[in-house]
Order: structure tokens, then sequence, then C-alpha cells
């Protein structure tokens, strides 16, 4: 065992506070990494205020890790010391059933995945994430962060990135293709940037115009605020599909309006609260209300590269560990732009 140091919520609702965890060691098809950046996802924030539910504490947060490998086991062969490498939000999964064998490993029904934290591992330890110096992780569950991304930058694909390149790709965004982002936040520029790179139109959807200039700038070619009623009016039947990243409950029978016949309304943000659904607002024009999680380790390395081919890195606001509890009370305020990133130098 490693003694490695970290921030962890010691309690449900309790400020993080710097600590020491134990890491395993190196086994066969093992690496060791030596985290650099790590990103506050509102995930994070969710699950060490226990809002999706009981947790396992003390909680070390943190699923967008990039690093460097200083470590390997003695049968890995995909990695080296010294390569660029990155862990989303999973470190395992039962490796055997349709959707692992699929490459969708986020959606294991054998044992489930495993998180990258506030999860138990095959052993029934709890995992630890990167809010932390060191981590070690099977090497079928790490990726390559390719040299044209900046690792402070791309940390945050790991999880934001993935999160709206998955069901952007399986819906089909693309030329001829009317999208729009609902969000501009830290998944919500992320899927901006992706949606133009992949050639829709891309219209983003905010509760106001504050942000419409940064929207532009990444990459969107419409802005609307969600706050005018007349924004419901002038864009119903708009939208091949929509992709949610809100985390609040939302008005659905509203946004489903914007959507042409057939369209798809993806969600990947996740609210605390329950929704209601009038079902005639699905019914009426063969719409989709769907869901995607984050995606396979196949899709994660495909989107990174992705990314570097179009110059696609998160828009990041470095910290000190020290300020991370701080960064979260922005990011619940939404006063974060658009991704806050650990320098984990700072542990």
């Amino acid at each position: 065992m490693t003694t490695v140091a970290a921030y962890a919520a010691p309690a449900a609702k309790a400020p993080l506070e710097r600590t020491t965890i134990e890491r395993r060691e190196v086994g066969e098809h093992d690496i060791l990494i030596d985290i650099k950046f790590a990103g506050i996802c509102h995930s994070d924030i969710h699950q060490v205020r226990e809002g999706w539910g009981g947790a396992i504490f003390p909680m070390v947060p943190g699923h967008e890790i990039a690093g460097v490998v200083s470590e390997v086991g003695s049968g890995v062969t995909t990695f080296r010391v010294g390569d660029r490498v990155g862990v989303g939000c999973m470190v395992d999964s039962c490796r055997e059933c349709d959707n692992c064998r699929a490459g969708r490993e986020q959606y294991c029904t054998g044992s489930g995945m495993v998180g990258t934290y506030n999860a138990l591992d095959k052993n029934g330890e709890p995992t630890y994430g990167g809010y932390s110096q060191k981590i070690v992780v099977d090497e079928n569950y790490v990726v390559r962060i390719p040299d044209g991304l900046p690792l402070d930058a791309a940390a945050p694909l790991l999880c934001a990135g993935i999160t709206v390149y998955s069901p952007l790709k399986r819906w089909g965004a693309g030329p001829g293709k009317k999208v729009a982002i609902l969000g501009m936040g830290g998944l919500g520029h992320m899927g901006v940037k992706i949606a133009h790179a992949l050639g829709a139109e891309v219209t983003v959807l905010s509760q106001s115009l504050r942000k419409k200039d940064d929207g532009l700038k990444l990459g969107a070619d419409h802005y609307y605020a969600t706050a005018d009623p007349k924004t419901f009016e002038e864009l119903q039947g708009s939208f091949d599909l929509i992709v949610s990243t809100v985390s609040a409950p939302l008005d659905f029978n509203a946004y489903l309006s914007l959507l042409k016949t057939e369209g798809a309304l993806v969600n990947v943000g996740a609210p605390e609260e329950p929704v209601s659904l009038n079902l005639f607002s699905v019914i009426g024009g063969g719409k989709t209300l769907a869901g995607s999680m984050i995606g396979g380790i196949a899709e994660t390395q495909e989107m990174l590269d992705f990314c570097a081919g179009h110059g696609i890195g998160a828009e990041i606001e470095l910290i000190g560990a020290a300020e991370i509890n701080e960064a979260y009370e922005r990011v619940q305020n939404s006063d974060v732009r658009y991704r806050f990133v650990i320098d984990t130098a700072t542990i």
C-alpha cells in the first residue's frame, strides 16, 4: 500500500479537508498514475452532499483525472512510464456482460460499473477519486491523452467531454442537423464546441443571455434565453436534437415542443428531484425523451482523439486545492467559466 495526500469530505455535507489515503500496490495489469490535474464536476457536489442518496465516507471525489504514468505492472501492454493518460468516471466493470463486450461498460449489467469514487471495488474496498496525488487503475480503464491536448484542459473531457459527445454521436449530430444545447455550464460549453465541430447548426438555450458572447465565440450559431416566453413560441418545432445538461427539474412539456417530428430530447443532467411529464408531449410528433450516461472506454478514447484533432479543450479556471470548498459554492451559483480544475501539486 502507498500513502498519498488527498482532499476528502469526512461526512455528508461537510467541507472537504486535506488528508491521506492508501492506494493499493500496482498489480499485474495496473498502472500507477501521478495525477497532475483533476476537474470539479457538479456530480462531485451532488455526491459529497448526498443529493443522489446514500454515499460512502470519507469520500475523495474526482473523476476527471489527467496525469502521467509513473509505474506499470508486469502484464501491462498498452501503456509505458511517461505516457499522458486520463481516468474518467469508472475504474472497473464485470467485463463479461453483453454491454461490457460491446464497449458500453458504463451500462454494465453484471457486477455493475465501479465508480472512480464513492463505490466499492471487487475486494469490497471503497474507491477514492482524483482529488489526490496518485491513483492505481487497471490499464483497461485508462485512456491516452493525445499530445495536442494540454493536460489541464483535457481533464474535464474525461466526464464533461464524453458525457456530451456520446449522445451527440448516437443521435446523429452533424451537417444538416439542428442541435440545441440546454444549459451553458461545464457540460454545456463542451456540448457547443463538440456539436459545432461535428458540423451541426448549434443553438444554446440558457436561462439568460448573460453568456451569449461566450456561446457564440465557442461555436454556437444562435443563443436564446429560456426565461423569455417568446423563445418557446419562436422556436417551436425547430430542433432535431436537444441535449439537456441541466441538473434542475425542467418543464419537459415546454422543451419537447421545440423538437421537430421524431426529434429527441436527451438528458445528461441529473436533477435530484423527480420531474413530471404529460405523455402527449412525447406521443404527439413521435418524439423521444431519453437519457445518456458518459460513454464506454473506447468511445472516450475516440472523443479525446476527436477533440485533439479539432483543437478542443475545456475552458477552465485553474485552482489550488485549498480553494475546493469555495469552488463548490461557486459552481452552485453558476459562477465559473466553465470548469474548475485542481492543480494537484497543491494538495
